[in-house]
């Protein structure tokens, strides 16, 4: 075999893979199709990230009507922790049982078998809190006097303190790459920590096509083929690309090879999408506000148990404009951004097995079948906390307006390979592994059975310590027993 591990992309749960594989000295590649980030400040720029959409993946998808979008993937080393607006939170202890009332499933495993990982996820990534600074403490000082059953915490964030001293950079890290490891994200925070190791390979710019199984034994994966016809054989292989292209690969596998009949995993694969409902709520103050980094809350209500609300990052004119017709004056958007504030409002989902990922279509185009009327707890309870939070602003005199999140936004794609005990209603078990394949696991984001009411990114970097360390201790005594 060429290695003892190869990865498939360098999101959250690869690059936690990698980091702790790296460290153990098996031979490990991970492989990302896209690109190093430039950092030539231009993954700051707005007209270049938002206007123009120019590291944004260019793959056309179909939703559940045939419309043609483009999911919100980034193709690039770090993967959408690059993007992500550094928030990293832990899904509470009862967010991994089921809730049969909100259509959640139950996890595999309990939180206190991911809480060591979470633990260790803190110190890598080095979460801070900041302190409310003073145009949010207004705003929920107001809300909680109005309405005393919110309840606020500190928002952990991957967030370098060094940020403040440059305003432009406190401004654009939610939604921007930061160049300078201001962000701690999967490139700088994990992979770079072990880039030096030389039993650890990183390739770039690489796509990886399709799974490789053993001759006469598909049950055995043993590597990947990328595109140009270069194949790469490990004693495991790990698929990190994602939600939305993890479980295609799988799929394409078990179709070529016969598996889709045998194997009742099959059916399951691509199924119980969920991507959160989220809204953004953008209210107007009657004065400027000032606030530099903005994200720095996160508020619960206990009549609302699915849901959380936390800030955006920064508003300005440039920003507000992408939203307002072309042919609105630039002092109109100019007004507006310097009374802005934004909330981003989460409502856990829940699963139904129609929400699906599916490779192809009759056109060739993958698509993403998502309806929110399967999902009507949910729903219910994200539209009711949105008129309550909007309410009790203008009472506060700020005028809100909401936007809600469509499929085309992917930022919390999960669930399409859930993990659980029972081959017949989940993909993977309780350690990552494909059911029915021997050597085959999932790091990312698609194994989540339940995705709580906060941004998945930090239980996806748990999971891939964890997974890392099981492969670790798997291949350790795979020797011992030849020996």
């Amino acid at each position: 075999m060429d290695y003892d591990v190869i990865i498939v992309g360098s999101g959250a749960g690869g690059s936690a893979t990698a980091y702790r594989l790296a460290q153990s000295g098996l031979r490990t590649l991970l492989i990302e199709r896209g690109p190093v980030l430039p950092t030539d400040g231009s993954t700051l720029d707005v007209g270049n990230v938002i206007r123009q959409g120019r590291f944004k993946d260019r793959e056309i998808w179909l939703d559940r009507t045939g419309r043609k979008f483009q999911p919100s993937e980034y193709a690039n080393l770090g993967g959408k922790t690059k993007w992500y607006g550094a928030a990293l939170l832990r899904q509470a202890p009862h967010e991994f049982e089921a809730d049969e009332t909100h259509q959640c499933l139950a996890w595999p495993i309990a939180y206190d078998e991911l809480s060591p990982f979470y633990d260790e996820a803190e110190s890598l990534l080095k979460l801070k809190r900041f302190q409310a600074e003073p145009d949010l403490e207004k705003i929920v000082a107001a809300l909680q006097h109005r309405d005393p059953h919110w309840r606020r915490e500190p928002l952990p964030v991957g967030l370098s303190e060094e940020i403040l001293k440059s305003p432009h950079e406190a401004h654009h890290f939610d939604g921007f790459a930061n160049p300078h490891g201001l962000k701690s994200d999967a490139e700088f925070s994990l992979l770079r920590q072990v880039a030096d190791r030389p039993n650890l390979e990183i390739l770039t710019g690489v796509a990886v096509e399709a799974l490789v199984g053993a001759a006469g034994a598909p049950e055995e994966v043993e590597g990947v083929r990328c595109a140009g016809g270069k194949t790469y054989r490990a004693r495991r292989v790990v698929l990190s690309a994602g939600a939305l292209h993890s479980p295609r690969l799988l799929q394409s596998y078990m179709e070529e090879t016969g598996l889709d009949g045998r194997l009742p995993s099959y059916t399951n694969i691509g199924r119980n999408y969920k991507c959160h409902l989220n809204s953004a709520l953008i209210v107007f103050s009657p004065s400027v506000v000032t606030d530099a980094l903005r994200k720095t809350t996160i508020l619960f209500h206990q009549d609302f148990p699915h849901s959380s609300v936390q800030n955006l990052g920064w508003l300005d004119g440039e920003l507000i404009a992408l939203e307002l017709p072309s042919f609105a004056p630039h002092v109109v958007s100019d007004i507006a951004g310097r009374r802005a504030y934004g909330f981003w409002i989460t409502t856990e989902d829940g699963s139904h097995p129609d929400n699906c990922v599916r490779r192809a279509n009759g056109n060739g185009l993958a698509e993403i079948d998502y309806d929110t009327d399967r999902l009507t707890p949910a729903i219910c309870e994200h539209t009711k906390l949105i008129h309550t939070l909007q309410a009790q602003l203008l009472h506060t005199l700020h005028l809100g307006f909401v936007k809600r999140m469509p499929v085309d936004n992917t930022a919390h794609a999960c669930g399409t390979l859930i993990a659980g005990d029972d081959p017949a209603s989940s993909v993977v078990d309780r350690n990552g592994k494909v059911h029915g394949l021997a050597n085959l696991h999932v790091a990312d984001g698609s194994v989540m059975s339940r995705s709580g009411r906060v941004n998945p990114a930090f239980t996806i970097y748990a999971w891939g310590l964890r997974l890392g360390g099981y492969l670790q201790a798997e291949l350790a005594r795979q020797e011992a027993g030849r020996a």
